[in-house]
């Protein structure tokens, strides 16, 4: 039964994790293009007041202020595609609205609504294009990080089994060479235990003929001995 629940459950489990991951992948590039919206602020902020005021409204204000969905989000979005399975439209949509969201929510808590007013509904609509751009980039970045991972693990398996190929002739050839090696020592050990000839007796060389016959001449046990002279 437990099994079966966890079975129903794992297609929920998944999607909310996604849309964690979303959010989180949201964020973090709100919290990143800040800081770097700030940055270049600081540095650029005397070539920009010389401008003209209509232009740093319109134009360069809203491109600083999303710096987070036009530049950060896509780089986080690739990154995140070539190491987890992301669908692409969805990816940016929810983590460009996380974004807005939470930049709309900052502004609501700093200036309220008035503030939303003052700034003019074109300046709102710049903001909002913006942002669908920063998803059109977000969006081609999954796309890309996902065929790139695509094509990295089809190198990677098609190495393996380049390697795969090679062990398998290496494992060949040693084989082929121990049983060459077993052959020589199979055929070693038959010549040695070949049975070994026998080699001819040398003939043994015939007595003296004085030993033959003081051999075979005894003298009678009666007979008196000579005296020396």
């Amino acid at each position: 039964m437990s099994t079966q629940k966890k079975s129903v459950l794992e297609p929920l489990r998944i999607r909310i994790r996604r849309v964690q991951f979303t959010v989180g992948l949201g964020f973090l590039a709100l919290v990143i293009g800040t800081a770097l919206t700030l940055s270049l602020w600081t540095r650029l902020s005397g070539p920009v007041e010389a401008l003209p005021s209509w232009l740093i409204e319109f134009f360069i204000a809203p491109v600083l202020r999303h710096l987070w969905a036009l530049a950060v989000l896509p780089v986080l979005c690739y990154g995140a595609a070539r190491v987890i399975e992301l669908k692409p439209w969805a990816t940016a949509l929810g983590a460009a609205a996380t974004g807005l969201f939470f930049t709309l929510a900052i502004e609501f808590t700093s200036n309220g609504i008035e503030g939303w007013l003052a700034s003019g509904v074109v300046s709102l609509l710049l903001e909002l294009a913006v942002v669908a751009g920063g998803v059109v980039l977000s969006q081609r970045a999954v796309v890309r990080g996902r065929a790139n991972a695509s094509k990295q693990e089809t190198k990677a398996q098609e190495q393996a089994s380049a390697r795969k190929d090679e062990y398998a002739e290496f494992l060949r050839e040693a084989e082929l060479a121990g049983e060459k090696i077993a052959q020589r020592e199979a055929a070693k050990s038959e010549g040695q235990g070949a049975p070994v000839q026998s080699l001819p007796v040398p003939e043994q060389p015939a007595a003296p003929a004085a030993a033959s016959e003081e051999g075979s001449e005894q003298k009678p046990p009666g007979e008196p001995k000579t005296p020396a002279a």
